[in-house]
């Protein structure tokens, strides 16, 4: 299993860093669009929707974002709102509540909340290769905040954030991530590295804002697999499981800061 993840880490990241610093904005475009119909798709297994239905779903998707593209559409305000209402508000409920989607017209309308903000945000934060330092900057808490929480998790864990959900998960790990994140934050911030410059303590605190949020992105997922019966979104990345199992909390996080930047 190690030597699996090792092998795909070898080429996934090479692979997203070269798009990210590199490809003309219509390829980017495209290989973010890949990334989140993939996703979407390993959701609509999760969701209950049927094989007929989710190919539907998918089409639907995919032409819209043709045409958004095309198009040169943005989001309006009022989706960027409703983006923040469901990861701020909805997604606690959720957890708290463990919701199950049974196929109908909530999993359409859940699918579309995580996915199509998801990729107007990769397009907006990222308009030109000149903007990708940005953008990795972002997607670096994520990975800042996972990898902390995780060894701190294994070195003071005792108290479980959801036992049920993601048994995995505990305060000790998820602290340790923050003050982690909150360092990097300093960090970026310092280095000139993000588009805004709010000061050192308010980047530091939308930096732990944002830390929330990456661990309701990783639980939601969690959920909805644990829902599912399944143990992960799919087998397409050996090794990892599926693209919605590597990307749950970039979602979220990119998603909300993208929907910071537009409105604030």
């Amino acid at each position: 299993m190690l030597k699996q993840r090792i092998i795909t880490a070898l080429w996934m990241l090479p692979l997203m860093l070269g798009m990210l610093f590199y490809a003309p904005q219509w390829l980017w475009a495209a290989f973010c669009g890949l990334i989140s119909l993939v996703t979407l798709w390993e959701y609509a297994r999760m969701s209950g929707l049927e094989k007929l239905k989710t190919n539907h779903y998918l089409a639907a998707t995919l032409v819209f974002g043709v045409i958004a593209y095309a198009g040169g559409w943005t989001l309006p305000d009022i989706v960027w709102y409703a983006v923040l209402a469901f990861w701020l508000v909805v997604m606690p409920l959720w957890l708290k509540f463990k919701w199950k989607l049974n196929g109908g017209w909530q999993a359409y309308t859940v699918g579309w909340l995580l996915v199509m903000p998801f990729w107007f945000a990769l397009m907006s934060l990222r308009p030109h290769p000149d903007y990708a330092l940005s953008l990795l900057a972002v997607m670096g808490l994520v990975w800042v905040a996972d990898v902390c929480a995780y060894f701190s998790g294994k070195a003071f864990g005792k108290h479980k954030i959801a036992p049920t959900v993601s048994p995995g998960k505990s305060w000790e790990g998820a602290i340790g991530g923050a003050i982690c994140v909150a360092v990097y934050m300093i960090v970026v911030w310092w280095a000139g590295w993000l588009t805004f410059d709010a000061g050192w303590f308010n980047t530091v605190l939308i930096g732990l804002v944002l830390t929330v949020v990456s661990v309701c992105g990783d639980l939601l997922e969690s959920w909805l697999k644990r829902a599912a019966g399944i143990k992960d979104s799919s087998n397409l990345l050996p090794g990892h499981g599926g693209v919605f199992d590597r990307v749950d909390s970039l979602i979220a996080v990119i998603s909300v800061y993208a929907a910071f930047e537009s409105l604030f």
